[in-house]
């Protein structure tokens, strides 16, 4: 198999994981603060990879250092305003907000980083967003301090698989991952001490089963598959491939709930659908023979 499908593959199993994660971070953080739960969940992450990727400790130098924390500070921007979210906003409001990111980094490129972003991109980027505001908005759209947070989130994630993008073409990205996850580690520890809501050990279950459940599947997993995926798939596919979380989201309420499938999980997943392929789809120009 290409490693690019290959990848694919393990960004599209990330997203499941990310989907099942949303539930269960709304459970963790319904009535503690996140500052800790973030702080906890970097830690366990940035110990977890030390151990898998123990090889590669001796590959950082001073640039991976830098490198990584670089790459922390718009991560956890994202991360952070994006839990926050989750905690002044409904689930579907909140899904469609983050979702944004898929239109926001065709933007970002064309406008900040004077990058040009290919048209079947742009499509697909559109018809996936399409796809995940039939599964997520339904009566009384509104706009909460909840979508603002998620907004912030959304732009810092943006930011973020941009940099991703730029750096991973050129170098070996692996060095940098636990120096990023430790710096994000720092940088919460420090939001924490000053906050004065948080928990430093909330006895509730729910709160340590999220942590060992984020800490794992949703950080270390993920984002070590994002960020190698990233040599093979451009920043913006990657952003498409992500808004199948909503969809694994919905399956995960019908199989541990009992929700019922709708229309619109069906409708909309096929967009997504769609728009994934639309974004493989490479358009030759035609030679004109004069």
């Amino acid at each position: 198999m290409e490693r690019k499908y290959l990848f694919l593959f393990l960004l599209i199993l990330g997203t499941a994981f990310w989907g099942i994660s949303f539930p269960v971070t709304k459970m963790a953080v319904g009535t503690v603060s996140q500052s800790t739960f973030l702080l906890y969940r970097f830690i366990a992450a940035t110990g977890v990879l030390a151990l898998v990727l123990s090889k590669q400790l001796k590959k950082i130098n001073r640039q991976a250092i830098v490198t990584g924390a670089t790459l922390a500070i718009p991560l956890i921007l994202g991360i952070y305003f994006q839990t926050l979210g989750i905690k002044h906003t409904s689930a579907s409001q909140c899904a469609f907000v983050a979702g944004t990111c898929v239109v926001i980094i065709p933007l970002l490129k064309v406008f900040i980083y004077k990058t040009s972003v290919a048209l079947n991109i742009w499509a697909a980027a559109l018809l996936s967003l399409a796809g995940l505001l039939v599964i997520s908005v339904k009566e009384n759209l509104s706009v909460g301090i909840g979508d603002l947070y998620t907004i912030i989130g959304a732009v810092g994630f943006a930011v973020y698989l941009i940099k991703v993008e730029k750096y991973s073409m050129a170098n070996d990205i692996l060095p940098t991952i636990i120096p990023m996850f430790a710096t994000c580690a720092l940088i919460m520890f420090f939001i924490a001490i000053t906050d004065t809501t948080a928990n430093w050990l909330p006895a509730g279950q729910g709160f340590w089963i999220g942590i060992a459940y984020c800490a794992l599947f949703s950080t270390a997993y993920m984002y070590t598959v994002s960020n190698l995926s990233q040599r093979y798939i451009q920043a913006e596919k990657v952003a498409i491939i992500y808004m199948f979380e909503p969809v694994f989201a919905a399956l995960a309420a019908i199989f541990m709930l009992g929700e019922n499938l709708s229309w619109r999980l069906f409708i909309g997943g096929l967009l997504i659908f769609v728009g994934t392929l639309i974004s493989e789809v490479k358009f030759k120009r035609q030679e004109q023979h004069g």
